[in-house]
């Protein structure tokens, strides 16, 4: 489970419209860790999950708009490349 919340990340989860848009995918992290509840617990699910790495010092990728996320998957696959 670490590993997963380590190296996912979420993006846009305060936007309804894209979470209902994407079914709920912008929570990568609860959708690796949860992946049989229904997306319509993920915004719950997110704040305990986040709680708990602060609470344990697990560092929890999110970012905030959908352009930063993409942003910064381009960014990698540039490092990847080089």
């Amino acid at each position: 489970m670490i590993h997963q919340i380590q190296t996912t990340s979420n993006f846009s989860t305060k936007n309804s419209v894209l979470t209902w848009l994407l079914g709920g995918l912008n929570f990568q992290v609860e959708h690796h860790l949860f992946p049989k509840i229904s997306h319509v617990h993920y915004p719950a699910l997110n704040r305990i999950v986040r709680e708990t790495c602060e609470k344990h010092n697990i560092k929890y990728n999110e970012f905030g708009t959908f352009w930063q996320a993409l942003h910064s998957h381009v960014r990698v696959i540039k490092q990847m490349s080089v």
